[in-house]
């Protein structure tokens, strides 16, 4: 049998996501048949020694420190960003008008006027342009977004979205980029909420229209310890401290433009949720609810079984046939949070050797990234909240 052609991937940023993204390209056509095979070509960083190691680490063949040298290469087909938010106009960009294909982490940018030109290069390419949603790839809410599609659910009347973490919940947690404004655009509502204002237009096929929001800081000061590369821990005692400049936790309620209502919550200091993705929608004959703490089950109501036997029925989304799971373990055998970033790559490649985009593309993310701006405008018109009493 003939060797697959190659894509030819460069990845810029190499910490948390760099790390998830590199399991990915690694594993994919290992388990799912591909018509490319991903070669990993380059990882770029800003130290070159810690780019170095993360290069023999994650699996890479080289390892460089400047992007712009990487978008301009002609052994790299597609630009992976991994990178805080305040890059990824510019490397997107760019990458586009040397003609690669651009797959970039989530949110899309840092503003709307940025993600506004990024979709914009993006329209006037022919080039692949995907923002990493990655949740959207988690088999039980692909489970969940087909049953709506199928209208099993009726008519959607509501929706329940929550992303919760405590990782920020101690108040000496060091300062690292995701708490500068500069740097990642906004807290609790970009780096988190984000997935969950997608998650719910995506199953619902439902756009966001308006919002009424709330944004709180908790902790406005962090001791300076530098960026991390997971999440959490703790700076050492008498360290110098320096000022959040982003949201802790937002909170806003919401109106589709299908005429359901949601509601949302995202925070960094939900003590005892380590990674809480919920999502609950009521339709007029069903509902369907998820949380990825338990991430292979989808519970589900049929409001057609009347009477006692009314309920929701736990449907263990590991079976051959459900979204994904064929090409892993036998039934049973559950997947994890790794899993999301290979699917994501699997919907890429085979949607680049198809000739078409993936979704979501440039367009889907930067309609969240408008609903991400209304909250914070909505947030900041403290008029618009009307007293008690």
């Amino acid at each position: 049998m003939s060797e697959r052609p190659e894509l030819r991937v460069a990845m810029v940023g190499h910490a948390f996501m760099g790390a998830a993204h590199s399991q990915a390209w690694r594993s994919a056509h290992r388990f799912f048949d591909l018509p490319l095979t991903p070669r990993m070509a380059v990882v770029c960083g800003r130290d070159p020694e810690r780019t170095r190691q993360a290069a023999d680490r994650l699996g890479w063949d080289e390892a460089v420190t400047d992007w712009r040298e990487v978008v301009e290469r002609d052994d790299v087909d597609l630009v992976d960003i991994c990178t805080p938010g305040d890059t990824h106009r510019d490397i997107a960009v760019a990458a586009l008008a040397a003609g690669k294909h651009v797959m970039c982490e989530k949110p899309l940018a840092n503003s709307v006027p940025e993600a506004e030109e990024m979709a914009a290069a993006a329209a006037a390419s022919d080039r692949l342009a995907f923002c990493g949603y990655s949740y959207r790839r988690t088999p039980a809410l692909a489970l969940a977004r087909q049953l709506v599609a199928e209208g099993r659910l009726g008519e959607i009347r509501h929706v329940r979205a929550q992303y919760l973490q405590d990782w920020l919940s101690d108040a000496d947690a060091p300062l690292t980029w995701r708490l500068d404004r500069e740097r990642a655009g906004s807290g609790a509502l970009g780096d988190i909420g984000a997935h969950v204002v997608d998650l719910a237009q995506w199953i619902t096929g439902q756009s966001i229209a308006g919002v009424s929001a709330v944004l709180t800081t908790f902790v406005d000061s962090r001791p300076l310890g530098g960026d991390l590369v997971g999440l959490g821990g703790r700076a050492q005692a008498g360290s110098p401290r320096g000022p959040v400049t982003v949201d802790d936790a937002a909170a806003f309620t919401a109106r589709f433009d299908g005429g359901a209502m949601g509601v949302f919550e995202a925070t960094r200091f939900a003590l005892g949720r380590k990674n809480a993705v919920r999502l609950e929608v009521n339709g007029s004959d069903g509902s369907l609810a998820f949380d990825f703490e338990d991430n292979d089950v989808l519970h589900v109501l049929d409001a057609g079984v009347e009477g006692a036997r009314q309920g929701f029925t736990r449907v263990l989304v590991t079976e051959p046939d459900h979204p994904y799971a064929g090409s892993w373990w036998p039934p049973g055998h559950g997947l994890g949070y790794e899993h999301g970033f290979t699917h994501q790559v699997v919907d890429v490649v085979r949607a680049l050797a198809e000739g078409r985009q993936a979704a979501p593309t440039f367009a889907d993310a930067l309609q969240v990234q408008r609903v991400l701006d209304a909250v914070e405008r909505s947030a900041a018109d403290q008029s618009r909240m009307t007293p008690v009493g």
